[in-house]
């Protein structure tokens, strides 16, 4: 027992049947989780804009630059990651493991399958960032004009909204 424990483990790849499947496995589950932590970083965005302003003497003007005794609204919009692609990736590995079980029928097989995983993630999440991006920047806050209750036309993303009072 001895020579066992104090033998230092091999630097090549292990012997068991289905080690290269597995480090693939691992492979694509790092590659989603690291996929998923991009994703948070990369997909938050802001923007926000208010119709009138203030004039010189401290009062304030609408957005037709008319004199107002009342703060123009402001609106604010946040973008924040959505969980639909979190719930993709996760749906894509357990496919992608799935498949692997039922339908390989060779380990090479299983090796592509788990390959075309990984690549279908990051597709799917760059894909859904640039959608979100293009959505969310698309919003026209310009013709908004501070009176009207602020109307978030269709977009991607999950887009937060705060209409307040300038400050």
């Amino acid at each position: 027992m001895p020579d066992t424990l104090a033998r230092p483990p091999a630097a090549s790849l292990s012997t068991l049947p289905g080690a290269a499947l597995i480090r693939r496995i691992r492979t694509m589950l790092l590659w989603a989780i690291g996929t998923a932590f991009v994703y948070q970083g990369i997909s938050t965005a802001s923007k926000g804009g208010c119709p009138g302003g203030v004039t010189g003497d401290g009062g304030f003007i609408d957005a037709n630059g008319d004199p107002t005794e009342a703060a123009s609204m402001c609106v604010n919009l946040t973008l924040r990651p959505s969980s639909i692609v979190y719930v993709a990736i996760a749906f894509i590995v357990i496919l992608a493991i799935t498949r692997v079980l039922r339908a390989s029928d060779s380990q090479s097989a299983a090796l592509k399958t788990l390959d075309r995983a990984i690549i279908v993630i990051v597709a799917v999440t760059v894909a859904w960032t640039a959608l979100t991006m293009l959505s969310f920047f698309a919003i026209p806050i310009d013709s908004w004009n501070g009176v009207e209750p602020f109307e978030l036309p269709f977009t991607v993303g999950h887009v937060e909204v705060d209409v307040s009072p300038m400050q």
